[in-house]
């Protein structure tokens, strides 16, 4: 009788090309935290770039790798819902899902998304730039020089802290509660990550909830021009919000205008350090730094994916994928596809149409935000490079371990001046 041969299971230290295609399963974790994910989609983008793993600890999925297969699947909502999540897993408890407009169909998504627009609409960044610049300029200036320090926790998480700050008027002596209730949103067994039980999260968030309710009721008496809770509060189409949906939308806008600027704000740094050619290019023209902050946003994608629902039988890339069935568009992967950008896996600042990426996602449910930041990114190298000839990075980055969130928790950096 012969015995049944073992296969290598997915994992960080296992060569991706020695694993049978159906076994591969790129949400784990791990790979993200070690870096070993992109061999795992460079095989399913050339060999399977729509690919079905049966088995894993989020259920059954999809996998779209290929920018143009994520394009096609963010565009055609008709076919593909985003209800009830956005992330791969469930939450165990339903209570514990908190409904928000980028995972809700139309029409609802329509009429929650235009009310809170006004605040990141063109009119208001002209408005914002200065209050950002200015806050960026004492975050720089208050920096140690020649000194070993977070650049994580000195740069990139104060830098959006004080953002949102302004953007829902909350206290000053309060902001870092909004950074605090991201990670805690973003964390957790539907992303693969061990921070936080569901439970644990679910404490946390009622928090939140019960702080921004107070506010909402202050806010319905004492309007704020262009500020988020005032939008909402004074909005009919969010009058009828269950509390589950205000924390839902709530969290929706803290972590869209934390993650992306947070997160790039760092991987610029790694990028210009591996890169040092670019640091080169950069210090002999800083006006690339706008296309600079495009290929920044592109290389290090701030969310990893999206989830979709299959609404219908779809046939997609020679694939079936089934009604009922969860589609998981792979943005880390699309934005490396060589397909579409030319010499993909290579940071390079002065690329041409760095602003075709799939970080923002595509369709209805484009980020909200993506202009403001990409202005805050901007000022802030703009405000860097008047300052620093380097920031040299003088030890190894400490990454957030999720399958969502492209993130970092250290970056050792020196500062040296001009």
């Amino acid at each position: 009788m012969s015995q049944a041969v073992k296969t290598p299971e997915t994992g960080p230290d296992v060569d991706p090309y020695t694993v049978p295609l159906d076994k591969i399963d790129p949400a784990r974790a791990d790979l993200f935290d070690s870096q070993a994910h992109w061999k795992y989609f460079e095989r399913l983008r050339n060999e399977d770039p729509v690919h079905f793993c049966a088995d894993s600890e989020f259920g059954p999925y999809w996998s779209i790798t290929k920018f143009k297969d994520i394009v096609y699947v963010d565009s055609h909502h008709d076919e593909f819902s985003s209800e009830p999540t956005i992330v791969i897993g469930d939450a165990e408890d339903p209570e514990n899902e908190f409904p928000m407009f980028i995972a809700m169909d139309q029409p609802k998504h329509d009429v929650q998304r235009k009310a809170v627009t006004p605040s990141v609409a063109p009119m208001n960044l002209a408005k914002l730039e200065a209050g950002i610049r200015e806050r960026v300029c004492k975050i720089l200036d208050d920096l140690p020089v020649g000194e070993t320090f977070n650049w994580v926790d000195r740069v990139s998480i104060e830098t959006t802290t004080q953002m949102l700050a302004a953007l829902f008027n909350v206290p000053w002596e309060d902001r870092y509660k909004l950074t605090h209730w991201s990670d805690v949103s973003t964390s957790g067994p539907t992303v693969g990550s061990a921070e936080y039980t569901e439970d644990e999260r679910r404490a946390e968030l009622m928090e939140c909830l019960e702080y921004f309710t107070a506010m909402w009721h202050d806010r319905l008496e004492n309007p704020i021009e262009n500020d988020m809770i005032t939008l909402m509060a004074h909005n009919p189409d969010m009058q009828n919000m269950t509390p589950q949906e205000f924390l839902g939308n709530l969290m929706l806008l803290i972590v869209g205008g934390n993650d992306t600027t947070r997160n790039s704000s760092t991987a610029g740094v790694v990028a210009l350090n591996q890169n040092p050619a670019e640091y080169d290019k950069l210090r002999a023209d800083p006006s690339l730094i706008p296309n600079m902050v495009s290929e920044i946003i592109r290389w290090q994608t701030p969310l990893g994916h999206m989830r979709r629902n299959a609404l219908k039988d779809v046939e997609l890339n020679g694939k079936l994928i089934k009604k009922g069935d969860k589609v998981v568009m792979w943005y880390v992967s699309g934005n490396r596809d060589e397909e579409v950008i030319e010499k993909a896996n290579e940071f390079i600042i002065d690329r041409p149409n760095a602003r075709h990426h799939v970080a923002f996602g595509f369709g209805i449910h484009r980020c909200m935000g993506n202009r403001l930041g990409e202005m805050q990114l901007r000022i802030l190298w703009e405000e860097i490079m008047k300052r620093f000839k380097m920031v040299e990075v003088v030890g190894e980055p400490v990454r957030v371990r999720s399958n969502f969130v492209m993130g970092y928790s250290d970056l050792p950096v020196k500062l040296h001046r001009l």
